[in-house]
């Protein structure tokens, strides 16, 4: 088993958060970087908010060992087959980690503009106090955490190419998180979050 000695734990309350900053190398992060760019068939669907809908502010793709459907914010995605490099990239996580993460939800964000709202991944789907093993390629961009309980309570980390940013427990529950708009000039970033859909 590898051992992560730069790995960092959040001491946030009723959370489990572990932060691997270089859990990939830096080859393989620009190998797998450029895969999934050229290879996922990336789409956009539409999102609806409080009866307004919208163009989901980034591209999505579904990839699973199985046929589950995944459903968020009233979009039901249908996945495609592990790709190999899905796959080595699972392989690695389980190493450290004794779960077998069935499906992958991958997220391609193209500039400052895209972003992710406030939201936690706690769909029933994923059962009681998921686990959820977020990889971050491309551009670096700051993850928000705050408390349901205190809204005033919040987290920010910066999430670096060939990062792992594992939550367990009752992270979900308790949490949410968000990847936010910026102004900065930035370049593109992949975020490949495994999870178990039972």
């Amino acid at each position: 088993m590898r051992l992560f000695e730069d790995k960092v734990h959040l001491s946030l309350p009723e959370s489990d958060i572990t932060y691997y900053p270089s859990f990939l190398s830096h080859e393989k992060a620009n190998y797998y970087f450029e895969a999934l760019k050229n290879n996922v068939p990336w789409q956009q669907d539409d999102i609806t908010i409080f009866g307004k809908t919208y163009e989901q502010p980034r591209l999505t793709a579904l990839y699973a060992n199985n046929d589950r459907p995944y459903s968020y914010s009233n979009i039901t995605m249908h996945p495609h087959v592990f790709n190999d490099e899905l796959l080595q990239i699972k392989s690695s996580i389980e190493e450290i980690i004794p779960s077998e993460f069935t499906s992958c939800l991958l997220n391609l964000y193209r500039d400052g503009k895209d972003s992710n709202g406030w939201h936690s991944d706690d769909e029933k789907e994923l059962g009681k106090n998921p686990i959820i093993a977020s990889i971050s390629l491309g551009q670096e961009r700051f993850f928000h955490l705050r408390y349901k309980k205190d809204k005033t309570l919040k987290q920010k980390l910066l999430l670096e190419h060939g990062s792992l940013l594992l939550m367990k427990g009752e992270t979900q529950h308790q949490w949410q998180h968000q990847i936010a708009k910026t102004s900065r000039n930035v370049e593109e970033r992949i975020n490949l979050t495994f999870r178990i859909i039972k």
